[in-house]
């Protein structure tokens, strides 16, 4: 499968191959279901509803997951949450970087971080998988580590035992009300991902 990711620009034109350049999958990882809806593992998921709500776009259900299109300054976003559960998220984002013949340096995935204390940022080039099954199965279905990700921070505040009740569990009313401003500020990460590139999206954003 990825054989043929490398080779989709070998067999286009020019013209084309410079449209598909313009275009970006933009995975929010998570799991589906009311139950998870507030969760902090499903950061991904809550990005990119926020920014949906905040451009006015909506979601329609399609293979693999709900997917939305959003457009700007000559650049197509895909954003894209994986139906399949967090374990298997990589068969969903190669079947729509092959779908969209998006190249490999187009996509970022957010994903939720224990690493990093709440509302943190980092994003980056690529990196190990950290223990996140969602990461672990993209990087196994890509067979690269490669891949620009957008990590946002959950911290690790929980007891020794609890870590799957702690990335299960919702929110607290704090965590809520610091959360607005993090999510207005992911949407920005994502615009300037497209629009400016992703060094100077992680200068601009990491650590902020």
């Amino acid at each position: 499968m990825w054989q043929f990711l490398s080779n989709i620009f070998k067999k286009k034109p020019q013209s084309e191959q410079q449209d598909t350049m313009k275009k970006y999958l933009i995975v929010g990882l998570g799991n589906i279901g009311a139950e998870y809806a507030n969760t902090r593992h499903n950061i991904g998921f809550k990005i990119l509803d926020h920014f949906a709500a905040q451009e006015n776009i909506t979601f329609q259900t399609q293979k693999l997951g709900d997917v939305a299109t959003y457009k700007l300054k000559g650049r197509t976003f895909i954003f894209l949450k994986p139906s399949t559960y967090m374990n298997l998220s990589g068969k969903a984002v190669v079947y729509w970087l092959t779908k969209e013949n998006i190249p490999l340096e187009n996509l970022l995935v957010i994903t939720d971080d224990l690493n990093l204390s709440f509302g943190s940022i980092r994003v980056k080039t690529k990196g190990s998988d950290g223990g996140h099954n969602g990461l672990k199965d993209i990087q196994a279905k890509l067979n690269t580590a490669a891949y620009n990700r957008f990590r946002f921070g959950i911290s690790d505040a929980f007891n020794k035992g609890q870590q799957v009740d702690y990335v299960l569990g919702e929110w607290t009313d704090e965590e809520n009300q610091e959360l607005k401003e993090r999510l207005d500020t992911s949407i920005e990460i994502i615009k300037s991902f497209g629009l400016a590139g992703i060094n100077i999206t992680m200068n601009t954003f990491n650590g902020k």
